[in-house]
């Protein structure tokens, strides 16, 4: 919320302006003319009340002329709805006499409808008979046709059939002669073809007979001699056997006690390998676990090797950047210590100023405040000298005067005080602005970019005067 202004030491209300003219230097002249346009005024406002009262008696007037036709209206109203009503009752009366006469037709109707589907009912009958009569004498005459055409049938297949059986017949007979004279030939002529066929086969038989059992002989011959002489060499072979048997049973008896003796060595050599082989497989199995253990390491230390290599190449990366940043945290202490100084001349500098603005300040406030008691004690006489005046030229309005004097002080307060609020929003408007253009220009400068390509010329000419003043955190406070 801005600040409010301050206000007299006493309590006392700021000069009452009426018509841009403050009251306390007002003439008697001029209050006596104030006075009459307030008479006029009030004249005129008795002539608007007159004026209204007028226009309401009209109106109340029109409106009983109104009511009146209303209620005429209504009447009239009635009267139509009476009419209607014994218009519906006459309308109702004859639809009811139109419904009975409509009953009487419907029941004539139904009566002839009856009477005339009993009659076409008779003559559907009388022509459903006549029609069964028919067809049953076309039914009679169909199955004679059909009796007849069956026998005309059957007379032409027998002729049909005798006619094919003569003919047959005939054939058969012509047939059976000639096929009776060919198979007589045919069987002389194969009895003939079978004689000589015979008389060449015995014969080739005959040969063929005397050729095998010659070849028989020869064979049999051939075997008894090669059975001979394989039964000699089979005898001969199984001496041989007999007699190399026995030796060899002779050299395997002594190969059998070579190989006992061998098995009872092997035994023993086997218990002593057993035991050696117990003996050395808990020395084994601690060597595969260490063996194990050893490849783990290994693999460990390969792996350990590579994440080295990797750490000393980040090792050195990291040295470079922190290297480049002790630099640059050098650089930022000297521009810090700079800063610092910079500061201190700014916050020396700034005191300065403060002091400076608050001596002046208080200088203007003691004068300010010495006018203000000085124009309030001036007012206070013009409003007692007023007041007097009012009260002896015209008694009867001093009161409305010091409504109107209380009214005309409330609107200048409030317009004041809006004014005060608007300078300051103004002051907060242009603080805003100022401060905005100063980050972009330090922004502008951090970057290196010159602040001639801004594109455009920042306004910072003010045509009236400073109407803020700033505090230690640069806030906005009133311009005493």
């Amino acid at each position: 919320m801005p600040p409010k202004g301050k206000k007299g030491k006493k309590g006392k209300k700021l000069p009452v302006l009426i018509d841009g003219v403050d009251t306390s230097s007002m003439t008697r002249d001029q209050l006596e003319a104030f006075a009459l346009r307030l008479k006029a005024e009030m004249d005129r406002e008795r002539e608007e009340r007159n004026y209204f009262q007028l226009e309401r008696d009209k109106i109340r007037t029109f409106w009983e002329i109104t009511r009146q036709q209303l209620e005429e209206s209504r009447f009239e109203l009635q009267q139509k709805d009476k009419e209607i009503e014994a218009t519906q009752d006459l309308a109702d009366i004859d639809t009811k006499h139109i419904m009975q006469q409509m009953k009487h037709l419907q029941f004539e109707n139904q009566n002839k409808l009856g009477e005339v589907r009993a009659e076409a009912m008779t003559q559907l009958k009388v022509a459903q008979e006549h029609h069964v009569l028919q067809e049953l004498e076309l039914q009679n005459d169909k199955r004679q046709l059909r009796r007849i055409v069956r026998e005309r049938i059957e007379m032409s297949d027998m002729q049909h059939r005798q006619l094919e059986a003569h003919f047959n017949q005939q054939l058969l007979s012509e047939q059976r002669l000639l096929f009776e004279s060919e198979r007589k030939d045919n069987d002389r002529l194969h009895e003939e073809k079978m004689k000589e066929q015979r008389a060449k086969l015995e014969l080739f038989f005959n040969a063929q007979m005397f050729e095998v059992e010659e070849r028989k002989n020869q064979q049999i011959k051939d075997l008894q001699d090669h059975h001979d002489l394989a039964f000699n060499d089979m005898k001969n072979y199984y001496n041989d056997i007999t007699l190399n048997n026995l030796a060899l049973i002779g050299s395997m008896k002594e190969q059998i006690e070579q190989l006992r003796r061998q098995a009872d060595r092997s035994d023993r050599i086997a218990a002593e390998a057993s035991s050696e082989t117990r003996r050395l497989r808990e020395p084994l199995e601690h060597a595969k676990t260490q063996m194990k253990e050893l490849q783990r390491k290994l693999e460990f230390y390969d792996r350990d090797k590579l994440q080295l290599a990797r750490l000393k190449k980040s090792n050195v990366i990291l040295e470079k950047k922190v290297k480049s940043l002790m630099w640059e945290s050098e650089t930022l202490l000297l521009r810090n210590d700079a800063l610092v100084a910079e500061r201190g001349n700014l916050k020396a500098r700034f005191n300065e100023v403060i002091v400076e603005l608050q001596q002046k300040t208080g200088l203007k406030n003691v004068l300010l405040e010495r006018k203000i008691a000085a124009l309030m004690r001036e007012d206070e006489k013009r409003q007692i000298i007023m007041r007097k005046t009012i009260a002896t030229c015209a008694p009867e309005f001093a009161d409305k005067l010091q409504n109107v004097e209380k009214t005309v002080s409330d609107v200048v307060d409030t317009k004041n005080q809006t004014i005060i609020d608007l300078r300051y929003e103004l002051a907060k408007a242009w603080k805003a602005h100022d401060d905005l253009l100063e980050t972009y220009e330090c922004k502008l400068k951090q970057y290196g970019i010159p602040t001639d390509e801004l594109g455009f010329e920042p306004h910072r000419d003010r045509d009236h005067q400073q109407l803020y003043i700033c505090g230690p955190a640069g806030i906005v406070t009133d311009n005493k």
